[in-house]
């Protein structure tokens, strides 16, 4: 069953960077990623049916920061659909920032819960998009610390990122989400073409990168 978005109906995107794209130096607030793209596609199929979307991603964003504001940013919306995609930030923020802490899965968990239980009460729609990480190569700076991230970072980050991956497809079944399995989904395309194709960090998806989120994101839709 996809979701049916008919007249009038408010989409919020949150998230970090991935969700954000500079969406504040953006003339409609969307930004430049895959929120921009589902909209502008949406409105080309469906002029009938005009839709409010919201995009409120602030880069760096763990799932921590995003309670801090949900309800200003996000449940005083009164969204008919959330579409939520962290969790990158929770996987690497010990190595990125000197202030930095180990966030535990049932941490990261317990605080999705958090943000996914009032949206459930009000019968809101959710898609939950998985965090990825694309194996690329060589060595990349990335924090505020600006922490060179290698291959041995990298597979830290994906011991750490398997397990909360879990967390987020299990919280889907809990609320009836719709899952977006998005790092699956960029190993497949990775597979073929490289992932640097689809993101040249691993993290931060390319244009085409966002195109192919928002494809997947638009066949939850109807």
């Amino acid at each position: 069953m996809t979701i049916t978005l008919r007249p009038g109906s408010t989409v919020v995107f949150a998230g970090d960077s991935i969700t954000d794209c500079r969406r504040l130096e953006s003339e409609d607030g969307l930004g430049s990623g895959y929120p921009l793209r589902i909209a502008g596609e949406w409105g080309l199929r469906h002029p009938d049916r005009p839709v409010t979307w919201l995009n409120t991603g602030i880069g760096g964003n763990k799932v921590m920061d995003l309670e801090a504001r949900w309800q200003a940013d996000v449940l005083d919306a009164h969204p008919d659909v959330v579409s939520i995609l962290v969790g990158v930030n929770d996987m690497g923020w010990h190595t990125l920032d000197p202030e930095g802490y180990v966030i535990s899965v049932a941490e990261f968990e317990a605080g999705y819960d958090r943000l996914l239980a009032p949206l459930a009460k009000a019968g809101t729609e959710l898609i939950l998009i998985e965090p990825f990480l694309l194996p690329i190569h060589g060595v990349v700076e990335a924090g505020v610390a600006r922490a060179r991230i290698g291959e041995e970072e990298r597979k830290e980050w994906r011991a750490d990122l398997n397990p909360k991956i879990q967390a987020v497809r299990e919280l889907a079944g809990k609320y009836g989400a719709h899952l977006l399995p998005a790092d699956g989904m960029f190993a497949e395309l990775a597979a073929t073409t490289g992932p640097e194709y689809w993101a040249e960090d691993g993290v931060h998806p390319t244009p085409a990168g966002h195109a192919a989120l928002a494809a997947a994101w638009l066949r939850l839709v109807s």
